[in-house]
């Protein structure tokens, strides 16, 4: 079986290759094709792949290409991880927004927005390439803004996919504070990308939410970075991006206080990249954890092997509302747990939303909406409405602020913009 990874020439790929040598009983992989416009970026992370591969004992081909259609080729499944203007255009995106005095953030407000702007079209194309040379493969998206991107293939008609690591990543800390194998832990997981509460923890079927906020109430509210008395009294644990949410202006001083996000990426990738040049690195170094994006290749294979294989089991994607959230359009692209198979996702049915998430929930929808309309169609009005909708931005004078200066600093991405 052939996979292809468009964005392959990442620092995030050998997390990605250490997964696949980990789970290969789960996915027999033949061929991984990695694909990507930088070729010296591509020739040191294909190279570290195929030392891993060969440490690990996996038969698995490793290919490299800059053409995208001759890399997908007969592909199964093609997984996308790509940054349109890198860790440069992510700065801006996490700096331009606090000279506004808005959060600095690249998936969420109005780095998000830009993000998407650079991003849907890009991203489009490649599915175009994906449905003419392997029509019957399934696009699994990793690519920020994940929810808006998802939907923007669903629109299109592409077989295609959402996924996010923060619900393992919750799994897999719950399951190590009760002592348990994460494959127990089931959540009550709702929301959409980068916006979702878990609502019910369960292990082995009995409800432990409860204990775990009682227990280990002040470790979990410091993974998130919320006060602790925020999760007692939701009774529910929220994910760190409702921190931009709920504690803005404390995160807007602590951004303006420290370099970037992206200055701090840019460094550990630079250092990422040295380590894959060495001809004798083979394993994946300590140092990529760093890198953000932990258990991303787990949740990968999981998604994948149940795509290709028609597994029928339960895992958290992005994926068409339908009904699940009654509140929401059906078109809506929603982050819940699903049940996943050859015929893709079909989200499970979901408790009543309390209105304390409803209408934030309906909120950001309403956001993400717009944002694709800007993304697909362009024009400076089209963003300008869709940071007016943003409930990080929602003042008519800062949302017209901000669109130029978005437009502006995007140009180059952005053809629409160029006329």
């Amino acid at each position: 079986m052939k996979l292809a990874v468009v964005g392959g020439g990442s620092t995030y790929t050998p997390e990605l290759i250490d997964g696949f040598a980990r789970l290969r009983a789960e996915l027999p992989l033949t061929e991984i094709a990695l694909i990507d416009p930088d070729e010296q970026r591509l020739a040191l992370v294909g190279g570290m792949a195929r030392r891993m591969l060969a440490r690990a004992g996996h038969p698995a081909a490793v290919s490299t290409w800059t053409d995208r259609a001759a890399g997908v080729a007969g592909a199964a499944a093609v997984l996308l991880q790509l940054r349109v203007g890198g860790q440069a255009a992510r700065n801006v995106d996490e700096t331009l927004p606090l000279d506004c005095g808005c959060v600095g953030q690249e998936t969420t407000g109005a780095g998000g927005l830009a993000k998407a702007l650079r991003t849907v079209p890009v991203v489009l194309e490649i599915a175009e390439t994906v449905r003419a040379h392997a029509p019957d493969a399934w696009i699994v998206d990793f690519t920020n803004p994940v929810g808006i991107v998802t939907k923007a293939l669903l629109d299109a008609g592409h077989r295609a996919i959402g996924l996010c690591n923060v619900a393992i990543g919750f799994q897999r800390r719950f399951a190590a504070h009760l002592g348990v194998a994460p494959a127990s832990v089931e959540l009550g997981h709702v929301g959409l990308n980068h916006l979702t509460w878990e609502r019910s923890v369960k292990v082995d079927g009995q409800e432990v939410l409860p204990k775990l906020i009682e227990e280990q109430g002040e470790e979990i509210a410091a993974d998130i970075g919320l006060p602790v008395w925020v999760l007692r009294e939701l009774g529910m644990v929220p994910s760190y991006y409702l921190r931009y949410f709920y504690a803005h202006d404390q995160v807007v001083a602590e951004q303006r206080a420290k370099p970037s996000r992206a200055a701090e990426v840019k460094a550990v990738e630079d250092a990422l990249l040295e380590i894959y040049a060495d001809p004798a690195s083979d394993t994946k170094p300590e140092l990529l954890d760093k890198r953000g994006g932990a258990y991303y290749s787990e949740a990968a294979v999981a998604l994948i092997a149940s795509l290709i294989g028609d597994r029928g089991d339960t895992q958290v994607v992005n994926t068409r509302n339908g009904d699940t959230l009654p509140f929401l359009d059906p078109e809506a692209v929603i982050e819940v747990p699903a049940t996943v198979g050859a015929h893709g996702a079909t989200p499970l049915p979901v408790d009543p939303v309390q209105p304390l998430l409803r209408g934030l929930i309906a909120h950001v929808s309403a956001y993400e909406t717009l944002a694709l309309e800007a993304a697909r169609h362009g024009g400076e009005r089209r963003v300008r409405d869709a940071l007016l909708a943003n409930p990080l931005i929602g003042q008519a004078d800062l949302a017209a602020d901000l669109a130029g200066r978005l437009v502006a600093a995007n140009r180059a991405y952005l053809p629409w913009a160029a006329r």
